[in-house]
């Protein structure tokens, strides 16, 4: 017997037919003698429409008006759930955020586990019950609703597993698993049976949009293994586990890709002490997360060129902050660029492979495509280059690294 957390995205409750699926996997697991809580979103569409509706009324609205708000899509799909369960026979209740409790902090709108009572649960699933909570809620310091930022219901399953001591995470999503790359992009994409949290985590951050970055560190801090799987095929998952349960380490586990990216070079700027934090430190003030950064000294070495990289949607308030700190910077112009695309190749293998860089550089070289900024860490390298290029990259490098299936 285990003890399991399944949770279920909006696509898989977007509507009754979908909850009733819902219900009949969660019955096999409990008929199976496991216990199991249940993590669930909010309908597909409903979260959007919920936050439409606060937008529409005030853009400048209440933080902790909007969590009330939009809290509310999970609620409605946690008591469906729960009746459905129900109906099909099987002892179900649903839970709230602060009915469990899961504490956090007071970030309304982005807000940040920091515990949970888990003996509750524990005590029902132990009597037979299942409990259906819901994802991307909790409590604040205050006793106000709080809710994690999208995608949070993630998080929120990862941190319940944690807390309940499960066995297991699983993930039920729109895909089956973790593949080497997009299949829309690269028919011959594989399936991975297992991929390290760290590579994971890599993926995650750089565009995969298989698991939210936060609940896979998470996972990774507490050791919660995570499985994702399809809601709509009877098919084996992908399992998230530590780096030690991987017997064969592949050099290279996967190739992702990201759109929703903005170059922005800064132009003579004064090459003195302490100007790249009179770049950056207001960026960072005004919450623009800043990923690749390359610096170019000019030949007489009085200026320098600084290139860096941001999420698309951040580059009107980055330009905004960087006009209003030109007099303080000294840099004579701002260039942004919008049509980009960055590209990783990421595997816990490149510790003890050389050449791995090298030859994601050469295969772009050969397809002529040009490189704008390049970053790496201990298991990741990652490329800037032109948007129109993105789908010829990705299918270069995938065959490149032998991750083409058979």
């Amino acid at each position: 017997m285990a003890r399991i957390v399944m949770k279920f995205g909006g696509t898989s409750v977007a509507d009754l037919d979908r909850i009733r699926n819902v219900a009949a996997r969660v019955k096999r697991e409990v008929e199976a003698g496991h216990q199991v809580a249940v993590v669930v979103s909010a309908m597909a569409g409903v979260t959007n429409q919920l936050v439409a509706w606060c937008q529409g009324l005030s853009p400048l609205h209440d933080a902790r008006e909007y969590d009330a708000v939009v809290a509310t899509g999970e609620q409605v799909t946690a008591g469906l759930t729960a009746i459905a369960l129900q109906e099909s026979g099987v002892d179900a209740r649903s839970w709230q955020g602060w009915q469990v409790p899961v504490r956090t902090d007071g970030a309304h709108g982005k807000a940040r586990i920091d515990r949970i009572d888990g003996e509750e649960l524990i005590r029902r699933m132990r009597a037979g019950q299942v409990p259906v909570v819901t994802g991307f809620q909790g409590i604040g310091p205050d006793n106000r609703i709080t809710t994690l930022g999208r995608g949070g219901s993630d998080t929120s399953a990862v941190a319940l597993a944690a807390a309940l001591k499960a066995d297991r995470c699983d993930i039920y999503t729109d895909v089956d698993g973790v593949y080497t790359t997009d299949p829309r992009i690269v028919a011959k994409a594989r399936k991975l049976d297992k991929i390290a949290y760290e590579e994971m985590l890599e993926l995650a951050s750089v565009g995969a949009k298989v698991l939210q970055t936060r609940s896979v560190e998470l996972a990774m801090k507490e050791r919660v293994r995570v499985q994702v799987l399809s809601s709509f095929q009877d098919v084996p998952g992908s399992l998230v586990v530590d780096e030690d349960e991987i017997v064969e380490k592949a050099v290279v586990a996967g190739i992702a890709y990201s759109r929703d990216e903005a170059k922005v070079t800064v132009r003579r700027v004064p090459d003195r002490p302490g100007v790249a934090a009179g770049v950056f430190g207001p960026l960072a003030a005004a919450g623009v997360n800043v990923d690749m950064i390359v610096q170019n000294v000019s030949a007489d070495g009085t200026t320098t060129d600084m290139t860096f990289t941001l999420g698309r949607a951040d580059l009107p308030r980055a330009r905004k902050v960087l006009d209003e700190n030109r007099d303080a910077i000294g840099f004579s112009e701002v260039v942004a660029d919008a049509d980009v695309a960055k590209i990783s190749v990421v595997g816990v293998g490149m510790r003890s492979h050389a050449g791995v860089a090298n030859t994601m550089f050469r295969t772009l070289a050969e397809k002529g495509i040009n490189i704008q900024v390049i970053s790496t860490s201990e298991i990741k390298v990652s490329v800037l280059i032109g948007a129109e290029y993105t789908e010829l990259a990705v299918r270069a490098l995938h065959s490149a690294y032998g991750l083409d299936a058979a």
